[in-house]
């Protein structure tokens, strides 16, 4: 049996990461180095004391601070401190063992509650 390892949403992973320092490749090719100020919930991304690296490596520019568009990001290199920063938030967040929310049947609102076997109430 293969073990995967567990799911972390990129948004979680991204909050977690602001401070730290990250590698960003655009599909374009160039690579930003910088360490990140913010993120939103479109993976737009502000870095700062940022290296810009050209596709073909040739060229450097460094950037005091910059803003990336997230439907230009190809990939987010990010170290595995904070990775496993988020794993353990999650598992916290998760292992609670509380079973409100969800779609169970807790309190029931208004109407067309559920219904037994026999047509009445719970």
């Amino acid at each position: 049996r293969i073990e995967r390892p567990p799911t972390m949403l990129p948004l979680s992973l991204l909050s977690t990461a602001t401070g730290n320092p990250m590698l960003i490749e655009l599909k374009n090719g160039d690579t930003y180095n910088g360490r990140l100020v913010s993120s939103d919930t479109w993976m737009n991304v502000n870095l700062t004391e940022v290296i810009c690296t050209s596709r073909d490596g040739d060229r450097f520019w460094k950037l005091a601070e910059c803003y990336i568009r997230g439907n230009a990001i190809k990939y987010l290199r990010i170290p595995d401190e904070i990775i496993d920063m988020v794993r353990d938030d999650e598992v916290v967040a998760h292992g609670k063992g509380d079973k409100a929310g969800g779609r169970g049947y807790g309190r029931q609102r208004g109407r067309g509650g559920r219904v037994n076997a026999t047509g009445g109430g719970r």
